[in-house]
């Protein structure tokens, strides 16, 4: 009420856009229905910019769901179409969302989320190629075209922003099943120009690389203009013999070229066997993980690394499942039995750790399942497009 009397008084167009761009989703969303002028401000691509900037420092959240499997019954998860909003320092639950668009399978996969931006996929690719950009704070979704590669399994995907262009993209990586290997091209979405359109990989795959496979353990992480993708390749080496080596595929959304990146040198780490690494984000750094059972019974090593290491060891661990934004781990330990209610059952600890003090805070989420999680922010995005639905 207050700022509608200013108003009314002259307040120059520019201090009333200062204001809007300061007030939470929800407020300038019923701003629309002032006056016609106030409607075109918001829905102003440059406003919803404006505001993701003035808000990007508030809470942040971050969003998590069950994780899938392939071959997972589904039955197993009975909540795979909610998704749940927490806090980022503690995961205290604030809210949930239920997904608003259905798969064939059944199955949405999170590829991954941008200034409140969510992306899912049909995690069966096999059963669709369908895509969706989905914004929770505006209650709005658009399904993607259809992609123009028909012929090829799609396997893996990633989702950006180019800040450049103020343009969010997703880029989709077909997979050649006669061979097992990424196909030389791969194909770019922008939302500002709405059609797939055909790239080329431009990565030259060693001559002697038999079978690869893109790492799923963890979301693939979007890093300083740069979504990046773990390969595993099976190879054939001296005499024959089978050996496994790892790349990191990279892709700038600003200029749509892929390039492959070293892994770090992780001489001098603690001896582990059945050793998994993952690429992932640390403190908004691109980072790898590495982790394996170590000589101490039920306990579990993990290493944190690119220049520098940083190594844990983690009783009754089960599962990795993500960093917060302050660079805190989120891990799921073992299931204990406890008794209760005069009956034995099974109770899962989720734990946040600090991998510097190494301060370890139980945390209240109760779930017997891995999660995907991803950063979370609210935000206006989608709000200019006009080929989306809202619910």
């Amino acid at each position: 009420m207050i700022l509608q009397r200013r108003t009314n008084n002259h307040l120059p167009d520019e201090i009333v856009l200062e204001i809007l761009a300061r007030l939470s989703v929800k407020s300038v969303l019923r701003f629309r229905c002032v006056c016609k002028s106030w409607y075109s401000f918001i829905t102003n691509p440059n406003f919803i910019s404006n505001h993701l900037s003035h808000n990007h420092h508030h809470d942040e959240y971050v969003i998590h769901k069950p994780k899938i499997y392939p071959y997972q019954p589904l039955y197993s998860c009975s909540n795979l179409q909610v998704c749940t909003l927490a806090l980022d320092r503690t995961f205290e639950t604030k809210s949930e969302f239920r997904i608003p668009f259905n798969f064939q399978s059944r199955h949405p996969g999170l590829v991954g989320s941008c200034n409140g931006i969510l992306c899912f996929t049909d995690f069966i690719a096999s059963k669709s190629k369908d895509v969706y950009l989905w914004n929770p704070s505006i209650r709005k979704f658009k399904r993607l075209p259809d992609t123009c590669l028909t012929q090829l399994r799609t396997l893996v995907l990633g989702f950006g922003y180019d800040s450049q262009n103020n343009d969010y993209k997703v880029v989709r990586i077909p997979w050649n099943c006669t061979k097992w290997m990424p196909t030389p091209e791969a194909e770019v979405y922008s939302l500002s120009l709405d059609p797939w359109k055909r790239v080329e990989l431009g990565i030259s795959w060693r001559p002697n690389a038999l079978f690869s496979k893109f790492d799923y353990i963890l979301a693939f992480p979007f890093v300083s203009r740069h979504l990046h993708w773990m390969i595993e390749m099976r190879e054939v080496g001296g005499g024959q013999k089978m050996c496994f080596s790892a790349m990191i595929l990279s892709f700038d959304v600003d200029s749509e070229k892929f390039k492959e990146l070293p892994l770090p040198d992780d001489e001098g780490t603690c001896p582990v066997t059945k050793c998994v690494k993952c690429v992932t984000w640390f403190k908004g750094k691109l980072a790898l993980t590495k982790s394996g059972y170590g000589v101490q019974p039920h306990s579990m090593l993990f290493s944190i690394y690119w220049n520098k290491l940083c190594v844990l060891l983690v009783d009754d661990f089960t599962y990795f499942t993500a960093f917060t934004n302050y660079g805190i781990l989120l891990i799921q330990n073992m299931p204990q039995l406890v008794f209760t209610n005069c009956e034995l059952e099974w109770t899962y600890k989720s734990v946040l750790t600090d991998p510097e003090t190494l301060h370890e805070n139980e945390i209240s989420i109760q779930v017997n399942y891995e999660l995907d999680v991803a950063t979370y922010i609210e935000s206006l995005a989608l709000l200019d497009d006009a080929n989306v639905v809202s619910y």
